[in-house]
């Protein structure tokens, strides 16, 4: 049996962080949305031999236990005492390492594709709690919606659809730890986000309001060590983006706009510099 599932790029419109759990990671209280800049599962289960394999067009990803999708399908298997074999091919079209939750996507597929071939009946949100066990961004990426997510990631309430704006997303070549970025929080310099405000206007729908409240806190902390970040964001404002970030802890950056016209002026302008870019629109 053979499933094909599509795994979108996560955007972080907001991300914040109020504070430190005794283990460490990170509290987050965040708005994500995905964009249709996709990776393409494919799922197929077999009786002989009863391996996991996973394989990919990207030189760069590992294809064992470190491998995220390669945990989903252990982890299901595991739970549920599945006895059939996995195989999964991941075509890349995400940048990998690049803050745009790729790999959590890729796994988040695999959850969705064997919860419907080994009809397991899970519903989304205990797809999401198995989810976490993978990584922070895996819940959300089971949805892959306009949504607040919040906790460790797994407190996630959808948001009302909105307009399909555009995006540019640029990926300069610039590898990025995101341990690294974490550690180097300082919880009493951070600028806070007004996620409340964002939140009511993106409820009622209002998204030129959303855009005003849209940031990252983590954002000086990146481009601290790597200011290239910080002049990418600066050109796209500059080049009249709607607003511009940094996705996840970087080195992505991306703009929205309201027009596609707007969106191709932004990335011929980049290109230049900057050859993974990427036009497309939010889902």
């Amino acid at each position: 049996m053979r499933v094909t599932e599509k795994a979108p790029a996560k955007l972080n419109l907001s991300l914040d962080t109020p504070m430190r759990y005794f283990d460490g990671s990170p509290r987050w209280d965040m708005v994500m949305t995905s964009a249709d800049l996709a990776d393409y599962v494919t799922v197929e289960t077999h009786r002989r031999p009863a391996t996991i394999k996973v394989y990919t067009n990207s030189g760069f990803l590992p294809n064992d236990q470190r491998n995220l999708a390669y945990q989903a399908a252990h982890i299901l298997r595991s739970r549920f005492h599945c006895k059939e074999g996995v195989t999964i091919n991941i075509k890349k079209n995400i940048p990998v390492a690049a803050g745009l939750g790729g790999g959590s996507s890729d796994a988040a597929a695999v959850l969705r594709a064997l919860n419907s071939m080994w009809r397991l009946g899970l519903s989304k949100q205990e797809l999401a709690t198995i989810a976490l066990t993978i990584d922070s961004d895996v819940p959300y990426c089971v949805y892959s919606q306009l949504a607040y997510v919040s906790g460790h990631g797994e407190k996630i309430e959808l948001l009302p659809p909105q307009p399909h704006y555009w995006v540019v997303i640029a990926k300069q070549q610039i590898s990025v730890s995101t341990p690294q970025i974490l550690r180097q929080i300082n919880y009493e310099k951070i600028d806070h986000l007004d996620n409340d405000q964002l939140l009511a206007s993106l409820r009622a729908q209002d998204w030129q309001t959303a855009t005003k409240y849209m940031g990252n806190v983590l954002e000086p902390v990146t481009m601290s060590f790597y200011p290239e970040i910080k002049r990418l964001k600066e050109k796209m404002v500059e080049l009249g983006a709607d607003v511009a970030q940094m996705s996840g802890t970087g080195p992505t950056v991306f703009a929205i706009c309201h027009t596609e016209s707007r969106a191709k002026r932004i990335q011929n302008s980049i290109r230049g510099f900057c050859r993974d870019v990427h036009v497309v629109t939010l889902l």
